[in-house]
């Protein structure tokens, strides 16, 4: 890749995961914000980039990537790094787990962050489906947990891959966003800002708690000593603690909401 890639993003959205993986490769990139409040997403010239009007995009020399899993496997063949090759015997179990994250977490946590997308306008609906959806990103991590335990080989080494990338920034987003929280409950995920879910009282105690991990919470903890996520951070405003103990990002341009 001569040409310098050009990543569409807002903060903390799932550019961040492309962002970790451009960073970790050490290619040459350029970024273009995306405004979220103006929903420059929706915009005509974005669409031409990605119909779906979702963020991330790649650019790159070949065109426009979008659908972050497919952008981390392009970055990861045209490389050579950051996932098992073809002929490793890893190679099925990491694309099993790459898109199980990309089909199912990453996922149901959209339907519980946007419920209004997908039920409609009605509160009560919007409180039901979060109720379904908080049980299954419940039963998501049980599940994920149980195959990192069972394949450790596939995330936490000290030679990350890209597992290692998408994975805390799930959990920041679990954390942030489908625990919620009074202080920030009039904040949310990219492109919504809910009031606490009338099904969660304010003291509702927090059903997510990444210690009760130890796979998943050993790969956020290594994350947050790579250089990778030390820039993103810089970039993104995420701070010190970006998937252990997240706080609302704070970045030095745009808004993750």
């Amino acid at each position: 890749m001569t040409a310098p890639l050009r990543l569409h993003y807002a903060p903390d959205n799932a550019s961040l995961i492309v962002r970790l993986a451009l960073e970790e490769l050490g290619l040459p990139y350029v970024t273009h914000l995306v405004d979220r409040q103006a929903r420059a997403q929706q915009a005509p010239r974005y669409l031409r980039l990605n119909p779906n009007g979702t963020i991330p995009v790649l650019e790159t020399p070949h065109g426009a990537m979008f659908e972050t899993a497919a952008i981390l496997l392009w970055l990861s063949d045209t490389t050579g790094k950051l996932a098992p090759k073809p002929q490793d015997p890893l190679r099925g179990p990491f694309l099993k787990w790459l898109f199980w994250c990309s089909n199912t977490l990453h996922t149901d946590l959209r339907s519980y962050f946007y419920p209004e997308k997908f039920i409609g306008p009605d509160p009560a609906d919007q409180s039901q489906l979060r109720r379904i959806y908080r049980e299954r990103i419940r039963a998501d991590l049980h599940i994920l947990e149980e195959g990192l335990q069972q394949t450790p080989a596939l995330a936490g080494n000290a030679q990350p891959g890209l597992l290692d990338l998408y994975l805390p920034c799930l959990m920041r987003w679990c954390d942030l966003y489908a625990n919620p929280k009074p202080s920030t409950a009039v904040s949310g995920p990219p492109d919504h800002q809910p009031d606490l879910p009338p099904d969660l009282p304010a003291e509702t105690p927090l059903w997510f708690d990444l210690t009760a991990f130890p796979a998943l919470y050993s790969v956020c903890r290594m994350a947050e000593s790579r250089a990778s996520t030390k820039r993103a951070q810089s970039a993104e405003g995420l701070g010190p603690t970006p998937f252990t103990a997240p706080i609302l990002a704070m970045p030095p341009e745009g808004s993750a909401t």
